[in-house]
């Protein structure tokens, strides 16, 4: 049976397109027995261009296409929310209602979240099994990519990773499903941590985040190695959905007819594809 993906995003930019790209042509190669069912956009046609040639990708590829724009939606509760949490929670609640409602009759075994900007409420979540990328592993730094890897450096870390996680009503604190992860440390890093330290010799961190930001050597390489894995840990960790490797049962992980403990590593999957 074909594993049926469901796909939001709200198709920012070229990484949202690349992401899309990346699992249609798996589909297509038949690496993945998946198809994507529907595809959510939290923008409409006309918001914004890279939305705009985002959704014209996704009506060439010929699936079917929900653009509900999240910016038009009740937009007295977005100027409230910018103050009040509760609007805020209201209106993220009443936004995914309507999202559910154009989803049905629209079949699906997972949700992904590629590149989507909003943050879901705790209805949807729970209704649906729904997994998101996180540029670290598991028991790694939160926040944003950039700030995971200046904490990364600050704590003077041995590798770095990434995983997808479940989607829960606290953001960013769902349970780890998969991950895959990377040395940070080797003759291609080593000579950048000496400079860093040197650095640090005779500045704080935070004035070379100041002054050097993403352009940092170190930061640069780390991302570089983070950013290479990302695609293919989501492509491999839908594979492994689809070939039953592994299942959610009541957002629980299931392995080998059984709960795992850990989350499901797929470092041998990923480097295999990243040396191809």
């Amino acid at each position: 049976m074909t594993y049926q993906i469901g796909w939001f995003s709200t198709g920012r930019g070229q990484g949202s397109m690349n992401l899309l790209n990346a699992m249609v042509k798996a589909i297509t190669a038949k690496e993945v027995n998946g198809k994507i069912a529907f595809v959510v956009c939290s923008r409409d046609q006309g918001e914004a261009e890279g939305s705009d040639g985002y959704i014209r990708q996704v009506q060439e590829y010929g699936i079917p296409l929900i653009t509900f724009s999240s910016k038009k939606f009740m937009p007295d509760l977005r100027r409230e929310g910018k103050t009040i949490p509760e609007s805020m929670r209201q209106r993220r609640i009443a936004y995914d209602r309507e999202v559910m409602k154009k989803l049905t009759g629209l079949k699906t075994d997972i949700i992904v979240l590629a590149g989507y900007m909003l943050v879901v409420g705790e209805e949807i979540c729970e209704i649906h099994d729904m997994i998101n990328l996180h540029p670290a592993a598991p028991n790694g730094p939160a926040g944003t990519w950039q700030e995971v890897i200046w904490l990364l450096i600050h704590k003077r870390a041995q590798e770095s990773g990434n995983m997808m996680h479940l989607v829960t009503k606290e953001l960013d604190k769902g349970p780890p499903i998969t991950y895959c992860t990377f040395p940070i440390r080797g003759p291609e890093f080593d000579p950048l941590w000496q400079e860093m330290e040197k650095k640090l010799k005779h500045k704080m961190l935070a004035e070379i985040v100041k002054k050097e930001g993403e352009q940092n050597p170190l930061f640069a390489k780390i991302r570089q190695e983070g950013a290479r894995r990302e695609i293919p840990l989501v492509v491999q960790t839908v594979k492994a959905f689809a070939e039953g490797r592994i299942k959610l049962e009541n957002k629980k992980i299931i392995a080998g007819g059984r709960p795992l403990d850990s989350p499901y590593c797929l470092n041998t999957e990923i480097e295999a594809v990243i040396r191809s």
